[in-house]
């Protein structure tokens, strides 16, 4: 029995070979039409971020009496891979990464497991610390960044602008989150002279004072109707710069208008 010639038996029937190479290359295009194509593919981070603040502190506290307690309390989280922290004077952020083979719809639960554990331990921090706050929505967006720029226009004016802006973004279909970034808050500024305090005999607690109690609103009581009870607060919030200014201050038995002997100004950070 001879051996197949695969070489003399494709010269032999050239249209059957014509034929299977034609269909190869028409089920090829096809394929590839069906391939699943996105300008943005969904693609899942196995990662959180975990900041603690802790105003004051130095590196060393922060590590011994914060990072150390969060890392050793999620050291026996399943799926997690590893831990990786950073403490600085003040604050400190801890990675937290999954491993790969955690499956994607086990990430979210894990990740409330890992908020939770955080949160058992929260009451044994040290007094102060603020947090810890987390983050883990890395992949619920795909973002775009453009910046506003513009000559002759306050940062007020500008961060108005920016909000109309934000606001009709979110009305564009898909669009699920828009944030600003480097929005400058403004701020009233009281600039006090030690030297001209001084020579009025005035302690700047007084007058820190005066504005921390100016600056409250006090429940003041109910007034009960027939149809419903009206509560009564007495708001001496101020947010003006002029009212900040005529501010009385009574010092030594004299009274003062805080823009007399200070400063007061609204600028930004």
């Amino acid at each position: 029995m001879s051996r197949l010639n695969l070489t003399e038996w494709a010269l032999k029937h050239k249209e059957i070979v014509y034929f299977f190479v034609i269909l190869t290359f028409v089920m090829g295009i096809f394929s590839y039409r069906q391939l699943g194509r996105m300008e943005d593919p969904d693609f899942v981070i196995r990662q959180m971020l975990i900041s603690v603040a802790w105003p004051g502190a130095t590196a060393r506290q922060v590590e011994e009496q914060v990072t150390d307690k969060i890392e050793k309390k999620l050291q026996d989280t399943p799926g997690i891979d590893y831990l990786k922290s950073y403490s600085q004077p003040g604050k400190a952020v801890i990675y937290v990464t999954l491993k790969d083979s955690v499956n994607e719809k086990d990430v979210r639960p894990t990740w409330l497991e890992v908020r939770n554990m955080v949160n058992d331990i929260k009451s044994t921090l040290p007094q102060g610390v603020v947090g810890p706050s987390f983050n883990d929505r890395f992949d619920d967006v795909f973002g775009c960044i453009y910046a506003l720029t513009s000559d002759g226009y306050s940062y007020e004016e500008m961060r108005e602008r920016a909000e109309q802006i934000r606001r009709t973004l979110l009305g564009v279909k898909n669009v699920k989150k828009v944030d600003l970034i480097g929005v400058q808050p403004e701020r009233i500024y009281i600039e006090m002279e030690s030297s001209k305090l001084a020579q009025l005999g005035i302690d700047p607690n007084v007058i820190i004072n005066a504005v921390k109690t100016q600056n409250t609103m006090n429940a003041s009581g109910m007034v009960e109707t027939s149809s419903d009870n009206v509560y009564l607060r007495v708001s001496g919030i101020v947010d003006d710069v002029a009212a900040l200014r005529n501010l009385p201050l009574r010092v030594n038995e004299r009274t003062f208008r805080l823009g007399d002997i200070a400063k007061v100004d609204r600028s930004y950070v």
